[in-house]
């Protein structure tokens, strides 16, 4: 007779976090709230430190701090997007909104003040973590596998974009904007509609960062706002990819 094991099944692995902030009393509070819902915190305290070791690719998420010593969160963040596009949740601690769009522009998946609340701060990691599992996930049931419009072809499976068969670098947040415009070409998606569709939580009305999304987009596309090739601006609605196609 084989006895069964007492010990109950294992769970998922812990998600593993970078934290960087060298306020060690907010590290622990972090560390010590995610920990029971399934993250694994780590964390650095300072701005070469947290660079190394986000760069070594064992996490799943960064979070990280403007503020820092030995280099600012903005020189992490750039230096790292030359070497990995991990999901990077940025803190700003005076809320201005000129850091939030420096950190967009930089690369940074999403933003929160660091007046934020702890379920707040959850939900906005659950969200940047499920964009980048999406890798495994390969998109929503029924869901073409591969977008192409015109000279560009995107793999939902993979998650890998390519203009010209050439991969495009881009973020998470970045994949999903494009590949909701893909799938919409030729029709008008409002800022609304893609808030809601790539970023899994509330939205403020006044909330820039999909502008600033697109503009490293175009960036990376090669495009030119005031004659598009990709994405066109529709004053007052929202942005088009072009279908090449109409």
């Amino acid at each position: 007779m084989t006895l069964a094991s007492s010990n109950p099944p294992a769970g998922p692995p812990a998600i593993r976090v970078l934290l960087i902030d060298d306020d060690r009393k907010l590290c622990r509070l972090i560390h010590d709230y995610l920990k029971p819902m399934g993250y694994a915190v780590e964390c650095a305290h300072s701005g070469p430190e947290g660079l190394e070791r986000a760069a070594a690719g064992q996490f799943e998420a960064v979070i990280l701090d403007v503020m820092l010593p030995g280099m600012d969160g903005f020189e992490v963040l750039k230096q790292l997007r030359r070497v990995s596009d991990v999901p990077v949740l940025m803190l700003t601690s005076r809320g201005d909104e000129a850091d939030r769009i420096v950190g967009l522009e930089i690369g940074a998946d999403d933003y929160l003040p660091k007046t934020f609340s702890t379920r707040e701060l959850l939900a906005r990691l659950r969200a940047v973590t499920r964009r980048a599992r999406g890798t495994a996930k390969g998109g929503e049931p029924g869901e073409e596998p591969e977008l192409v419009v015109g000279r560009l072809r995107i793999n939902t499976a993979s998650r890998v974009a390519r203009l010209d068969e050439a991969p495009l670098a881009l973020t998470p947040v970045e994949f999903d904007l494009l590949a909701c415009l893909a799938r919409a070409r030729g029709r008008v998606k409002t800022r609304e509609q893609l808030l809601e569709e790539i970023r899994d939580r509330d939205y403020d009305v006044y909330d820039r960062s999909i502008d600033v999304h697109i503009s490293t987009l175009r960036r990376k596309l090669g495009d030119d706002p005031k004659e598009p090739r990709f994405i066109r601006t529709v004053r007052t609605a929202g942005y088009m990819l072009i279908n090449p196609e109409a």
